[in-house]
C-alpha cells in the first residue's frame, strides 16, 4: 500500500484498500503535492528585518543575492540580486534598488573580492546568463557603488543554471562553476586579458540529475553542491580535485531536507569554523551545517512573517556573511530569495545573523 499528496494537500490512497488507520502519516502535504519531512524535532522561527524592492517583473522573476562589504564604510554595502527575466538588481542595506544591470535572463550570482585587474585589486561579481548561456563579469566601481562589465568577447559555457565562485588558498587564482539541469558541473578560471576578465575551462563533474545551488569554500577548499531531488554533495574545490565526493545529507526519511534542494551558502567563522547553510525549498526551511569535519547537522529554521514584512516561502537562492554591517546587522545578515512577497511580486528578505545563531 502507497500514499500520495493531491493537489489539494491531501492524501489519497493508491492500492488495494486495507483497514487500517492513516490518520497516524507523519509526512505533511506541500503546496507543491510533495510529502514534507517532519523528522526535524524543532523548527525556528524568525524575522526579517529588511526586505528589498520588488523585481520589477512578475511571475516567477527573482532568484538568488549576493553581498558586497564596503570594507571602508560597511554601512555602505550592497546586496545584488538576479532577476532571471532581466538582469541584476542592486539594492543598499534599506532595500532600495540603485541600480539595475538589463543585460539579460540572470539566474545565479556571486562575487569575491581582490582580484587583480589593471593592477588593481577589484571585487568581481559573476552571474550565469541564460539569455546565451554564457558568463556574466562586472566590477564593484567601490565609489560609484555600482556594477561595470568587465567580461572579454562573450563567455561561453554549459546550459548557464546555478553558479558559485571559488578562489583558492593555494594559488589566489580565481574559478567559477556553473551547474545544469543535465546533472554536469563545469568549473572555469577567470583571469585577466588586458583590461577585461576571460575564462578557461579546467575542469567538468559528472554529478548525477538536475544540480542548481553550489558554494565553495575558499579557506577549506571545498565545493558543496545541491543534488535537488537528492541531496548535498561535498567535492574538492582546486581544478585537479576529481570526482571523489561524501553526501552531506539527503532528501527523505533520512535527512533534513525536503526537494528541491536549492540555494547553498557558508558563514565563515575563525579557526575553519562556521556553517553551511541550504535552502530546504520543499518545506521553507533553512538548514544549518558545522562548516568544519563532517557537516554535522546543527539546526533548521524558517523565516515567519513580522510586524510589516511578510514570510518567506519558495527559496531558490540564500546567501549569509558574518561582517558586522552597523547597529542592526551587527553580526552579519543572512538574505533569502521570497518566492511569494506580500506586494505581488518577488524580492529578497534580510535576517539579522544574531537572531538565526541565537546565542
Amino acid at each position: 500500500m502507497r500514499f500520495s499528496c493531491n493537489k489539494t494537500g491531501r492524501y489519497t490512497v493508491v492500492g488495494i484498500i486495507a483497514l487500517i488507520t492513516v490518520a497516524a502519516i507523519s509526512t505533511a502535504c506541500s503546496r507543491t503535492g510533495r510529502a514534507r519531512n517532519t523528522s526535524v524535532s524543532t523548527v525556528q522561527t524568525v524575522v526579517a528585518a529588511v526586505e528589498t524592492e520588488p523585481v520589477n517583473t512578475g511571475g516567477d522573476s527573482a532568484d538568488d543575492a549576493t553581498l558586497w562589504v564596503n570594507a571602508s564604510d560597511p554601512s555602505q554595502s550592497l546586496v545584488i540580486g538576479t532577476n532571471k527575466k532581466s538582469g541584476l538588481g542592486v539594492y543598499d542595506l534599506s532595500g532600495k534598488e540603485i541600480q539595475f544591470v538589463r543585460d539579460g535572463q540572470m539566474n545565479n550570482v556571486d562575487h569575491r573580492d581582490g582580484f587583480l585587474l589593471a593592477g588593481q585589486p577589484t571585487s568581481i561579481v559573476t552571474a550565469s546568463n541564460r539569455t546565451d548561456n554564457s558568463i556574466a563579469i562586472y566590477r564593484i566601481n567601490a565609489a560609484t557603488r555600482r556594477l561595470e562589465t568587465v567580461s572579454s568577447a562573450p563567455l561561453d559555457t554549459i546550459e548557464a543554471y546555478g553558479l558559485c565562485m571559488y578562489k583558492s588558498g593555494k594559488t589566489g587564482k580565481l574559478y567559477y562553476f556553473v551547474t545544469s539541469k543535465q546533472g554536469v558541473v563545469q568549473q572555469y578560471e577567470l583571469f585577466e586579458s588586458g583590461k577585461s576578465v576571460a575564462a578557461k575551462k579546467v575542469r567538468e563533474i559528472k554529478v548525477g540529475t538536475q544540480v542548481e545551488g553550489c558554494v565553495a569554500d575558499d579557506e577549506l577548499g571545498q565545493l558543496y553542491i545541491g543534488e535537488e531531488d537528492v541531496g548535498i554533495w561535498k567535492y574538492q574545490a582546486e581544478p585537479d580535485g576529481g570526482s571523489a565526493r561524501t553526501k552531506v545529507d539527503g532528501v527523505g526519511r533520512n535527512g533534513h531536507l525536503v526537494a528541491d534542494v536549492e540555494g547553498l551558502t557558508i558563514a565563515y567563522e575563525a579557526d575553519g569554523k562556521g556553517y553551511l547553510i541550504a535552502s530546504s525549498q520543499g518545506n521553507d526551511t533553512f538548514v544549518i551545517y558545522r562548516r568544519e569535519s563532517d557537516n554535522a547537522y546543527v539546526k533548521s529554521f524558517r523565516i515567519v512573517a513580522g510586524d510589516k514584512i511578510d514570510a518567506v516561502t519558495n527559496t531558490d537562492g540564500i546567501h549569509v556573511t558574518t561582517a558586522n554591517l552597523g547597529p542592526l546587522f551587527p553580526r552579519g545578515v543572512f538574505i533569502a530569495q521570497d518566492g511569494a512577497d506580500d506586494k505581488g511580486t518577488q524580492n529578497f528578505k534580510l535576517v539579522p545573523w544574531q537572531s538565526i545563531l541565537g546565542d
